[in-house]
Formats: C-alpha cells, structure tokens, sequence
C-alpha cells in the first residue's frame, strides 16, 4: 500500500514523524552508479612547436631606419627701425566733416509763481453742476393675497387607496433539503480501480551501448575552397580618378600695396629668447646588464614564415579578358516576375435584381388616428390697461445740465487765441497761446506752447 512521506492526517493519531517509506522506494531499489559516457571532443591545450622561432617580422623587413639630421637653428635678424615719420592719418579722417553741435535747448514752460492773496474757491464743478435733492420713496402697487386655509376637511380618497387591500403575508414553503449530513451504515472500502486493475511488473535489464572506436581516415584532407577554384590570380588595371588636378595659383610678382596694418603698427624692440644649455650626459658607473626574464626563459623554436595568401601586385599589366562569371550570376538568374492579382472571394448572397419595395411592418400596421389635443389650464395673459399717464421722468433729465460744446483748435488752419510758431520736419505746426495776464506781468508773452497737428 501507499504510504504518504508527509504529516497523518488521521483523527486519532497525533505522531510529529513523518513517514519516508513508500510502495515505489520498496519495490524499485537503487542501482549502481552509472557514469555518463565520455566526450569525443579533442581537449583544448596549447602544442608547443618544438622548432626555432625567426624573429624577423614584416616591419622590420620593410621599414628600415634612418639617420635622422638635427634641423638647423635659425638667428633671428635683429630689428633696425625705419627712418622718417609715419603718417597717421586714415580714410575716416580725411572724409568726415566736423559739425558744430549747438546745446540742447530744453522746450519746458517757465516757472510760474501763485498768488496766495486771493481765497481759494474749493468748489469742485461736480458738485455745482450735480446738487442733491430729497427724493421721496414711491410706494410699491402690489396687491396682498393672505392666504386663508380652507375649513372642511379634504375627502378625496387616491387610486392607489382605491384598489389597494391589505393583506396577510403568507410565507411560501421551501422544498430544499436540509442541510445534515447523513452518516453510512455500511463501513468504508478503500478499493480503488486503480488498486484492483494495477499488476507490477519486472523491469528489464537497461541496454547499455558500446563504445565505438575512433578510426582515423585514410584518404588526405581535401582543402580546395571555391575561391581557391575560381580566383584565377589576373592582375587587372587600376582605376583612374576623377579627382581634378590640384594646380596652384600663385604669382612670382612683388606686392607693392600699402596696408592699414602696415601704416598704423609701431613695431617695438623684441628681445631674443634665452637659449637654455642641455646638461652634458655623465653615463652611471658600472656595466649595464641587459638580459630580461624574456631573454632568459624564452626558448627559440625553428619556424618558417606563413606564406601569404596575396593577390597578384596590381604593378603587373597584362592584356587578358576580364572574366566576370561568379558562382552567384550563374546560379542565381533574374527571372520575370509580374504583380500577383487580389485574390476575391466569391459572394454567397446573391445581388438582388427586382424593385426594392420600401413597404416596412410599421407602415403595414400602422393605423392613423384622429389627435385631439389636450385642454390647457394656463390662465390667460391678458393685459389690463392702466387710464394712468406713464412716469417718463428720470434723475438724468432732472439733474442734467447742458454743457456748451467746444470745437478743436486743430480744426482751424489759424487757431483763435494762438500764434504760430514753427514747422517740425514731420509736417507738425507748433503754436502758443496768448495769455494777456502774464503778457502784462511777465517779459515772455508765450509762456505756454501747445501743439497742434495739422
């Protein structure tokens, strides 16, 4: 039987073990450890080359050294000043006018001093004009409706009072079973048609496959590539470059033009740089060792250098055909092709061909009838005509003074009252008006300046 490896689970058995015993551990025991087969792959180790190694690589074989010449020192020539005196003077100097510039005067009006025997009147023109009155509250002409509840009692019983009859509620009886559990008579049987219809077998021995023995080809390796079969080694021509020529513009005539640098640079004494001695090298006593660990523990081997795999020097001419056949153009072929057309399905609903007849069920069915419209108990609006003269007057028409209206001076070619003065350069006359007070008082007869467009 089946033993579970957890916790029982039984009422009466109250045991912490667990129980690692099962049917499978009992009938099917462990075999002998079986290692899993060996890898055919070659182990990745470093061979050695047991031969004398050149050390001659293809930079030192194609780059040889020179002797490198120490560039020249050039002395600078000391400086010899010109004789003579260098003119000054520029373009914007010889074409540029002075002006006399004039000082500003300032268009501001002069100071006026206020009497202060005279008394002030602070009467302001709102308040002489707009004056206060005494204005009575009108009293308003609406009509009291007092409410008066009604004394007999309201006896209009509803609809719903009506058809509406009291009851007893009768609760309806369930017919669901009762929710008990029903405990068997008979003991329990265990036996499962897994249990009954189970029959163990024997396992058969495990076949274990033999190990086959590597056999090395004897046929040679075949190492022909397909560049190896086409590359034919034609050297062919080099192509030409569309680059133009890079053909210098210059001139073997001296300039003889005077710039602005030239005529206005003061050149000034420079003094040469201080040339700083290089300390003389004092070799350290002693003999120098020059073996490294390199020297000492490398162990030469005897290699011949990897012929290169190179294509003919493009020095060479010859006068055979190109040949342009590749694996890829004859093999792989252009082929016409056309557009594939939209593939439709078929309709399976016929397209109708008769008359379309719009008759629907609504229109089939339906029955006019004769509308009569409901009576409406909106009380009418009727205007009642009062024999009293409408109250048109307002604080406005009471209150309004009328003012005289002034016209613009700058209506005027030759404003009333003003003298004119000048014309500014956008067309604005300037004028001043006469004030025979301040004329009488004061030198200036224009003390104030207005200014009007025209």
């Amino acid at each position: 039987r089946h033993r579970c490896p957890h916790k029982p689970t039984r009422i009466y058995d109250n045991g912490h073990q667990p129980c690692l015993t099962t049917e499978y551990v009992e009938k099917y025991p462990i075999y002998s450890n079986i290692s899993p087969p060996r890898s055919l792959k070659p182990k990745e180790e470093y061979q050695a080359h047991r031969g004398k190694m050149e050390g001659i690589t293809t930079f030192k074989s194609d780059y040889l050294p020179y002797d490198i010449v120490k560039r020249p020192f050039r002395v600078q020539e000391e400086y010899k000043p010109k004789t003579g005196e260098i003119d000054l003077g520029t373009t914007y100097r010889k074409d540029y006018n002075a002006h006399k510039i004039q000082p500003l005067i300032l268009v501001r009006p002069l100071e006026r001093k206020h009497t202060t025997g005279g008394k002030l009147d602070t009467i302001p023109t709102y308040r002489d004009d707009y004056r206060s009155w005494e204005v009575q509250r009108r009293e308003p002409s609406k009509v009291e409706h007092t409410y008066q509840p009604p004394i007999e009692k309201f006896g209009n019983p509803t609809t719903f009072q009506d058809d509406f009859v009291p009851r007893e509620l009768n609760p309806r009886q369930s017919f669901k079973p009762p929710c008990i559990a029903k405990l068997p008579e008979v003991p329990f049987d265990s036996t499962t048609s897994h249990r009954a219809s189970y029959i163990a077998h024997q396992l058969a021995p495990r076949f274990v496959r033999s190990k086959e023995v590597y056999k090395p080809s004897n046929q040679p390796f075949e190492d022909l590539t397909t560049h190896r079969n086409d590359f034919k080694g034609l050297p062919g021509q080099l192509a030409k470059s569309c680059k133009p020529e890079n053909a210098e513009v210059g001139s073997n005539a001296h300039f003889n033009g005077v710039t602005e640098f030239q005529d206005r640079f003061q050149p000034w004494l420079v003094s040469l740089p201080e040339v700083r001695k290089t300390k003389e090298y004092v070799p350290p006593p002693g003999n120098m060792d020059f073996n490294s660990t390199t020297h000492l523990d490398y162990v030469k081997h005897e290699l011949s250098p990897a012929v290169p795999i190179r294509p003919v020097s493009n020095g060479r001419t010859t006068n055979a055909r190109f040949q342009g056949n590749t694996t890829t153009k004859e093999d792989f072929k252009a082929w016409d092709s056309c557009r594939q057309e939209i593939i439709k399905k078929q309709e399976e609903i016929p397209k109708p061909t008769g008359k379309f007849s719009d008759l629907t069920t609504f229109k089939s069915h339906y029955v006019p009838h004769q509308l009569i419209p409901a009576q409406s108990f909106k009380p009418v609006h009727a205007i009642v005509p009062n024999p009293a003269p409408f109250q048109d007057e307002t604080m406005y028409r009471r209150e309004y003074t009328p003012k005289k209206q002034e016209i613009c001076p700058a209506n005027y070619p030759s404003p009333p009252g003003y003298v004119y003065v000048n014309t500014d350069s956008h067309g604005h006359k300037f004028f001043r008006q006469l004030t025979p007070e301040f004329s009488k008082s004061n030198s200036n007869p224009f003390p104030n300046e207005v200014a009007v467009v025209s």
